[in-house]
């Protein structure tokens, strides 16, 4: 049997890190974080405590969607939010195509959007009751 702890990271493949780090810093306001010298480019983000993103360039990933259009059925990253309106105004004040549900038969009020490269994130919280 396996016990486990916790997720501890989410790698995404991206074609551009520069476009993608503009997008996970100033658009989701995720905080970059110290990353090995490793031979390959990429960025890590700290989610949480003790949460991470990892993103890695690989311009021919598999995982790249050729279709960019938003798909909530897409394997996609969820993070949870503090506020739904708050996250809403700040994704259309920066002019991102988003997918709105905020009466998800999940039980949660979800966002959609997606990185430069098509990689769907969910910001979601919980519906009110």
């Amino acid at each position: 049997m396996i016990n486990y702890m916790q997720l501890h990271h989410v790698g995404l493949n991206v074609t551009n890190l520069e476009k993608a780090k503009r997008f996970y810093s100033d658009i989701l306001c995720l905080q970059e974080i110290e990353r090995p010298d490793f031979d390959f480019e990429g960025a890590w983000y700290q989610i949480g405590q003790h949460q991470q993103l990892h993103l890695i360039v690989l311009p021919n990933s598999q995982t790249i969607r050729k279709d960019k259009q938003l798909n909530t059925k897409e394997g996609h990253l969820a993070l949870r939010v503090e506020s739904y309106e708050e996250t809403l105004r700040w994704l259309k004040a920066h002019h991102l195509e988003i997918l709105e549900n905020p009466k998800s038969v999940s039980g949660f009020a979800q966002i959609f959007c997606a990185d430069p490269d098509g990689n769907l994130i969910e910001l979601h919280v919980e519906q009110a009751k």
